[in-house]
């Protein structure tokens, strides 16, 4: 439905208009896109291979980077957001890893990950704000408190509580080694810049002019409604908040934001391209890597 949905508003807008926006973006803005992408994959590999070896594991480097890669293909093609996930940890027990430390430093990796898009995600609120307060003007009615605007806020921080406490119950290995989680944390900040810097780059080429502060904010709004497991690697889901939250809370064009959201689709597919290379070793893998 979000893919079908996504493929109405494209039509609605306009081929043309798209293909305008596309043509405006120089070669050079997309090609280093693209190197941030690929710089982007490799702090991912990283997180995960920080949260690994302080589990004492062994594992190098060029292991975690191979079997990350060979996720991200993989999740192309498998439900949810999380189907990389499922090939990471089944490359880790065929290659001779232990079950419960890989599945325990896989869930870590996501939820360092998430922490670190929740740190972003404040930066949305001067754009919120704005719009809330833009909205009732807008239809005539009488301005209101923003707790009230959002009437959904006491729920969502029960259950932002529960999350949080489920958080610690998961990085309870990881807490008695603070150096490895901010190694990890550290990852994330060097994937989300580089995701930053690439939205930045792409609107700045079709002309939008944005914060970059704000790029973060929404994006990281984005991130978070694509964990919803409802479609396959968020695709239709990722497209349609991306035009949303760049549209309606950045003030973008709709052209522009449905543009940048299928750049930032097939930015991420072409880099994850290199993991077919790696998908048959990690299935027929079955001796830990020295």
């Amino acid at each position: 439905m979000a893919v079908a949905l996504l493929i109405y508003l494209l039509a609605q807008q306009g081929w043309d208009e798209i293909a305008s926006a596309i043509r405006q973006i120089a070669g050079w803005r997309l090609v280093l896109a693209l190197l941030l992408v690929f710089i982007s994959r490799l702090a991912v590999a990283g997180r995960w291979h920080v949260l690994m070896r302080s589990a004492n594991t062994g594992i190098s480097y060029w292991q975690s980077l191979r079997i990350t890669m060979a996720g991200l293909f993989a999740s192309n093609f498998l439900p949810t957001t999380i189907g990389g996930d499922v090939v990471r940890l089944g490359a880790a027990l065929r290659l001779g890893y232990d079950r419960a430390t890989s599945l325990a430093a896989l869930v870590a990796d996501r939820l360092v990950g998430m922490a670190g898009m929740a740190m972003a995600l404040p930066f949305i609120l001067p754009d919120l704000i704005r719009w809330l307060n833009a909205a009732p003007a807008a239809s005539g009615q009488q301005g209101q408190p923003l707790l009230l605007a959002v009437p959904w806020l006491g729920k969502l921080w029960e259950r932002l509580k529960h999350a949080i406490h489920d958080l610690f119950e998961v990085l309870k290995r990881w807490l008695a080694q603070p150096r490895a989680l901010l190694g990890a944390l550290g990852c994330t900040w060097i994937h989300m810049l580089c995701t930053f810097a690439q939205v930045w780059l792409l609107l700045g080429g079709m002309g939008e002019s944005i914060s970059f502060w704000s790029i973060a904010g929404l994006w990281s709004a984005t991130y978070f409604v694509t964990l919803l497991p409802i479609s396959i690697n968020g695709m239709g889901l990722q497209e349609l908040s991306m035009t949303f939250f760049y549209t309606t809370l950045g003030g973008i064009s709709p052209s522009s934001a449905l543009t940048l959201a299928l750049l930032m689709r097939v930015l991420q597919m072409f880099a994850s391209l290199p993991g077919v290379l790696f998908v048959p070793e990690m299935l027929a893998g079955s001796t830990k890597a020295k």
